[in-house]
């Protein structure tokens, strides 16, 4: 019994009893090539920045004892806040938490945190501190076993994990350490504790999609994390001049971001990015292409009919006209409960599986809307940064759900035998 329960904790270090249990297995003994799970998951990806270059540096042996030290610090961090490490991939973390976004946010921030830690020693020891940089994101998963009857492995894979790699390497673009998707934004029970902020909007490569990344800030330094805190609107609102195409405007309100934390390396960075731009306007609207389909008519009619309510708002607030900004904001508000309301009955009468899942990104995008609603009721927002903020919260959002999670359910609709 001794040598099996050791036999037990060996295979445990190399496939985690918690990832069995993820794809509803009790013994490893029961898995089979080709077992497969979807799920709902947030998914962390993080990566030593400059590991090349470094391993280059040391021998073979010390990369491995640098290696299994590092990881060996990351590893109870992610454990403590429910995450469930799926592979290292080299210098490379995969990490899954099944119950909530909350938690893989509150796991990075730890990570970050026991990195100070880490390098405070790596210091004391006279070696070069290390950066790492992370990526968060948030989708329907798949769970599962690939290989071959001989040699096989369990895995994630699915287009959530690919952008959360994506987004790890676009932190060493902005030089910051911890960057989210709006998936994750919206995943979240209460985004209220975290400090975060809007940082960019772009068809990320490989991507059908524009998508809307966050920089989380709980990790920086106090007195940068309380500047980028009061800051924040004054640089969001920067960036929708930026990406409308008010670049005197955005590199006014960018250098006093600069000016009042001079650390702030995305603030210094835009604003670098608008000198020598001259003023444009840039179309931000999202029109109705083919592409956007799901397959299911009715909801493909109601989804054009939601884009071009979130486009005529833009276009109001963008020309100021306050009678077409309150009617739209009506309007919309309207359209996207009918919507939500009729689509969720529908996931009930054909018992979809994830229904729980899909309506939390009904309900999230919803509250998110109200707070718009709100901003522009208040008529103290710059009206750019609100109608930047309607196409990214609503038409965006609309398109990415339409393509994910709405064409998810339409498959689960085409599939039931009535339809047949």
């Amino acid at each position: 019994m001794e040598r099996l329960k050791s036999v037990e904790d060996a295979y445990e270090r190399f496939v985690p009893r918690q990832f069995l249990h993820l794809m509803g297995f009790q013994d490893i003994r029961e898995v089979r090539l080709g077992d497969q799970v979807e799920a709902p998951m947030t998914i962390l990806f993080a990566d030593i920045c400059d590991f090349t270059g470094l391993s280059e540096s040391i021998s073979p042996q010390e990369n491995f004892n640098f290696l299994n030290s590092y990881l060996s610090q990351m590893q109870p961090a992610i454990a403590a806040n429910g995450g469930v490490i799926d592979k290292y991939v080299g210098d490379g973390i995969l990490a899954l938490f099944p119950a909530s976004a909350d938690d893989a946010l509150r796991g990075a921030i730890s990570i970050l945190g026991q990195l100070d830690i880490y390098n405070a020693g790596r210091n004391r020891a006279g070696y070069v501190p290390i950066r790492i940089g992370i990526g968060v994101n948030s989708g329907t998963v798949m769970l599962g076993t690939v290989g071959s009857a001989s040699r096989m492995d369990v895995t994630v894979i699915g287009d959530a994990v690919n952008l959360a790699a994506r987004l790890e390497r676009i932190t060493r673009e902005w030089d910051v350490p911890l960057l989210i998707s709006e998936h994750t934004l919206l995943s979240l029970n209460d985004p209220a504790p975290f400090g975060i902020r809007f940082i960019d909007r772009r068809q990320v490569r490989g991507k059908q999609e524009i998508q809307s990344i966050y920089e989380v800030c709980d990790a920086d330094p106090a007195h940068l994390r309380s500047a980028k805190r009061q800051t924040r609107k004054l640089f969001e609102t920067a960036l929708a001049c930026f990406h409308l195409g008010y670049m005197a405007d955005a590199a006014r309100m960018l250098r006093e971001c600069v000016d009042a934390a001079p650390e702030d390396r995305p603030a210094r960075l835009y604003y670098e990015r608008c000198q020598g731009q001259q003023d444009g306007p840039i179309d931000i609207l999202r029109p109705w292409i083919d592409d956007y389909r799901t397959g299911v008519a009715e909801m493909d009619a109601e989804h054009q009919k939601l884009l071009s309510a979130a486009n005529a708002l833009t276009e109001a607030l963008l020309a100021q006209r306050r009678q077409g900004v309150v009617s739209g904001i009506d309007a919309l508000g309207k359209a996207l409960d009918a919507h939500f309301e009729s689509e969720e009955a529908q996931m009930d009468e054909s018992a979809y599986p994830l229904i729980k899942e899909h309506a939390r990104e009904h309900r999230r995008l919803r509250q998110s809307y109200l707070q718009f609603a709100a901003a522009v009721g208040d008529e103290a927002d710059d009206f750019r940064h609100l109608a930047f903020t309607c196409q990214r919260l609503v038409a965006d959002w609309l398109i990415d759900h339409a393509l994910k999670s709405d064409r998810s359910f339409a498959t689960h609709l085409q599939r039931r035998p009535d339809q047949g």
